[in-house]
């Protein structure tokens, strides 16, 4: 009697047998894993979702910027280049100028491919659109003489234009440096005439006159040094 009570449970219904409970147990393990396989996929999904999100972000974000990371290095190198070429422009302008040699600021290459990349940055071509021209001051004979023309993409109608206006120091140092040097070669002066024998150096203060030439508008004047 007593082991017939104690297979009563307190409701008086039967308990599970063994076979019942393993096999509700592997129920139980089995909806439980079931679960945590559509959670795991879930969890997939949305941080899939959220990866392709952050890449579109990214990528509109690039777009946006592209000009800065990617374009500006390109107007730096050929701003570089277009500087250099200016360089040699004036080198080989002495016989234009009327003198034996002409001295170049170290740093005058330098700020001139800065003010040409700050010119060049609102232009729809970039610098690739600038025609160039290159002119001396000789304040000394009042006159403006122009060494060079460059067009910098010859492929490309100019979108603008530029007039390099460069100065001859006349102050400082190197004119008394220039007149000693006058002085002791003037036994060597009397077989040369005066243009082949003067010695001119640049400033490395400049003038940069723009004028768009797709539009009607003002010139726009800048002083740089």
């Amino acid at each position: 009697m007593m082991s017939s009570s104690c297979n009563h449970s307190l409701d008086g219904s039967f308990p599970p047998s063994p076979a019942e409970d393993r096999g509700s147990n592997r129920l139980s393990w089995g909806s439980l894993l079931q679960k945590l396989t559509e959670l795991k996929g879930l969890n997939q999904r949305v941080a899939t979702q959220h990866c392709c999100r952050s890449e579109t972000e990214s990528d509109m974000s690039l777009s946006e910027s592209d000009s800065s990371f990617f374009c500006y290095p390109l107007e730096e190198a050929l701003a570089t280049d277009v500087a250099a070429t200016i360089i040699e422009s004036l080198n080989n302008a002495s016989h234009i100028l009327g003198c034996s040699k002409l001295i170049l600021p170290d740093c005058l290459l330098h700020y001139i491919s800065q003010e040409l990349l700050h010119l060049a940055v609102s232009e729809p071509c970039g610098l690739r659109g600038a025609l160039i021209d290159l002119c001396v001051d000789r304040e000394d004979e009042g006159s403006l003489c122009t060494v060079d023309q460059i067009a910098v993409d010859a492929t490309l109608v100019p979108t603008f234009h530029v007039t390099l206006v460069l100065r001859l120091e006349s102050r400082g140092l190197w004119p008394k440096v220039q007149k000693l040097l006058k002085g002791s070669s003037s036994s060597q002066a009397s077989q040369l005439s005066p243009r082949q024998n003067t010695t001119l150096r640049l400033s490395r203060i400049f003038r940069a006159i723009k004028r768009k030439l797709y539009c009607s508008g003002d010139l726009l004047i800048e002083e740089c040094c």
